[in-house]
């Protein structure tokens, strides 16, 4: 029984990891030049990559223990989706409506450990969950470092901070009496209304064991509120926010659809935009004065403009805003980029299905950017904005050893990085061709 038990565990957190481990790449994307290397040898160490070099004449003649062969495939690293929602997944407003009703947090973090294996499984190895109640994301985010679940690395906001009725307060739209029986959430639950309760629900954030902080600069779409545009803060509690946030060496994300709250995030000092639906050419300049990075979450506008035609999937407050500012998302993104707006990948998946996250490199692409460019804004540059960039992003070494494979060459068609066939975090394989 205990011999089962331990290859249970084992099927389901990854191989095996050897202490000692060769990968040999028929050939590795150098992201940093954009050149594909041909024939290529990974050693892995303990989890980091110890060496890259060329790949041996008798490679593959006699398969030691801890080779991988993967000379029919083409080598890039881990990808790093940087706006996830691992704790929930879209569903229709019945069925959600039902499990907001009837089910506790853990019944929502056991569907969390499917969510984060699937997204490991479409090749990303790193994600930055930005907000989630209840303290699910910081407990999934322990759970997979600690090697009890398979998924991404990652990197949580905790709760995301809201004004009370603003986007990412829990008690939206409740009637008069449920608002009355579960209270008036304040800075332990997130909603804030002051420059002193912003610096209070920093640090509940930090309290809680956050990574960085995420506030609902505008509206938005899927809360259960009329508007998904207008500003929620003032200049003042953004900057409160964003100065207490920086004495505890938090990174500030803040969602954004409209211009005004967009510019007023900027001006405060905040380290990304997510969305940045309605940018317009004096916010582009902000981007660029202030060196903020955007987070385009394409492939959630695209997903909810076409779930807004159906006329039962969201509720009536959020099926018009739904089909106005999803449609947007994408030609902001194309505006974005060619201004010279510093990006890096972001999907907000949980708005769409977990797993589909490789799908925004096709929108991006489609949008004007490079495959290139694409790949850089989900390994490079996703890792300068987590800090990470000596560590995550590239496969050379002294980085972790996160390593994926697809057949053919994505930089002549992008919609390979769909198709991902390997997967490596950290040493470990959890998926195999």
């Amino acid at each position: 029984m205990l011999k089962l038990s331990a290859i249970g565990i084992l099927l389901a957190c990854g191989s095996a990891q050897a202490a000692t481990q060769t990968v040999d790449c028929g050939r590795l994307l150098d992201v940093k030049t954009g050149a594909w290397r041909e024939k290529v040898r990974i050693v892995v160490e303990d989890g980091s990559i110890k060496s890259v070099g060329p790949m041996s004449a008798n490679a593959g003649a006699s398969p030691a223990a801890g080779h991988i062969d993967l000379s029919a495939h083409s080598c890039l690293p881990g990808l790093i989706d940087m706006h996830v929602h691992l704790t929930g997944e879209t569903q229709k407003q019945a069925d959600a409506l039902r499990d907001a009703i009837s089910l506790n947090p853990a019944d929502h973090a056991y569907r969390s450990v499917i969510f984060a294996e699937r997204t490991l499984k479409a090749g990303f190895t790193t994600v930055r969950d930005l907000g989630a109640s209840d303290g699910l994301n910081v407990s999934l985010k322990r759970a997979i470092a600690a090697g009890s679940i398979p998924g991404p690395r990652m990197f949580t906001s905790g709760k995301s901070i809201a004004t009370t009725g603003g986007h990412a307060d829990p008690t939206n739209n409740f009637s008069h009496r449920l608002s009355h029986a579960l209270g008036t959430p304040g800075p332990n639950e997130g909603v804030v209304n002051s420059a002193e309760g912003a610096r209070e629900a920093v640090r509940a954030r930090y309290k809680e064991g956050a990574d960085l902080i995420k506030v609902t600069a505008t509206g938005g779409v899927l809360s259960q509120a009329r508007s998904g545009q207008n500003s929620q803060y003032t200049e003042d509690e953004l900057r409160a926010i964003i100065s207490t946030a920086k004495d505890y060496g938090f990174r500030v994300a803040a969602h954004a659809h409209g211009t005004e709250g967009i510019k007023r995030a900027l001006r405060a000092g905040i380290d990304s935009i997510e969305h940045g639906t309605m940018m317009d050419d004096e916010t582009i300049a902000l981007f660029k004065k202030h060196g903020a990075w955007f987070v385009p979450t394409i492939s959630a506008g695209r997903y909810v403009a076409d779930k807004a035609r159906e006329p039962d999937y969201y509720s009536p407050l959020v099926r018009p805003k739904a089909a106005a500012i999803g449609p947007q998302i994408q030609a902001t993104f194309g505006r974005a980029y060619k201004a010279g707006v510093k990006i890096a990948f972001g999907t907000d998946a949980g708005v769409f299905p977990h797993g589909e996250n490789a799908k925004e490199f096709a929108y991006m692409v489609e949008a004007g950017m490079p495959p290139l460019e694409a790949i850089r804004a989900a390994t490079l540059n996703a890792a300068a904005l987590l800090d990470q960039g000596t560590r995550l992003g590239s496969v050379e070494a002294g980085y972790a050893a996160d390593i994926i494979a697809v057949t053919g060459d994505p930089l002549r068609d992008i919609a390979l990085m769909q198709q991902v066939r390997f997967v490596m975090k950290e040493g470990v394989v959890y998926k195999q061709p």
